[in-house]
């Protein structure tokens, strides 16, 4: 699902820079003799980099922010260099944001709350029009001003820039969504059916990771300190 939002968030962004909702008026791919749109995408993993990717195929100029140089690394590669890889911090996170016209929040620590990583103040200062799509939304949000809204209405404008905040963006496109996730879960449902949730636990390093809860304990960290508690290792319960 966060391949599916990561390409949404640069088709959606790029739907609402129209100037007929808001937007400044930006074609992402310019036109030849016009610069291209610029793309910020804060997180180079599965939804960075798959914004990226939606992104240079649209034509935009883009930059892709994270705190891993190991994996701004791998985009370097997996790109060939045609997009702009920054080590993320407050100064070129600064940089980067007032220069987007489209700002793609692709921040999420798995169970926990996505670190807060552009300020009110920052927004503030954001070009008149520009868009902002938090994927992390679902999960607080890496954009201070950022709430959540639903597919039927998706965008508020504040500060004169465009937030997009659905918090389940793959609903969007069902279809596709289904397919794809059914791709990915069917052969752990069909584990877990044939032998049951205790005995495919065991038998699983995969399912073993994904366990959040077992028998009443937490067990997944980032889940026990979003609730103030302890978490207790798998293998000392099953």
């Amino acid at each position: 699902m966060s391949e599916v939002a990561g390409r949404l968030a640069v088709q959606e962004g790029a739907h609402y820079l129209g100037r007929a909702y808001g937007g400044r008026g930006i074609l992402l791919s310019g036109v030849p003799g016009v610069p291209h749109g610029n793309v910020a995408i804060l997180g180079a993993g599965t939804v960075g980099l798959n914004a990226a990717k939606a992104a240079l195929g649209l034509g935009a100029d883009v930059s892709l922010l994270d705190v891993n140089l190991d994996r701004l690394r791998h985009a370097d590669d997996v790109f060939s260099g045609r997009v702009i890889t920054i080590a993320s911090n407050a100064f070129n996170i600064e940089q980067a944001v007032r220069r987007a016209d489209l700002l793609v929040g692709g921040v999420l620590v798995a169970g926990a709350r996505a670190p807060r990583l552009v300020s009110e103040a920052l927004v503030q200062r954001m070009k008149p029009g520009a868009v902002i799509v938090d994927v992390a939304v679902d999960q607080g949000g890496c954009v201070e001003t950022i709430r959540p809204t639903t597919l039927l209405e998706p965008v508020y404008t504040l500060h004169g820039v465009l937030h997009y905040g659905v918090t389940n963006m793959p609903a969007l496109v069902p279809r596709t969504s289904t397919y794809a996730l059914t791709n990915a879960t069917l052969p752990y449902a069909l584990d877990l059916a044939r032998k049951g949730p205790v005995r495919a636990v065991r038998e699983s390093a995969e399912l073993a990771r994904g366990v959040n809860l077992w028998r009443g304990r937490v067990v997944y960290p980032a889940v026990a300190a979003a609730v103030g508690e302890k978490p207790l290792p798998l293998d000392d319960l099953r």
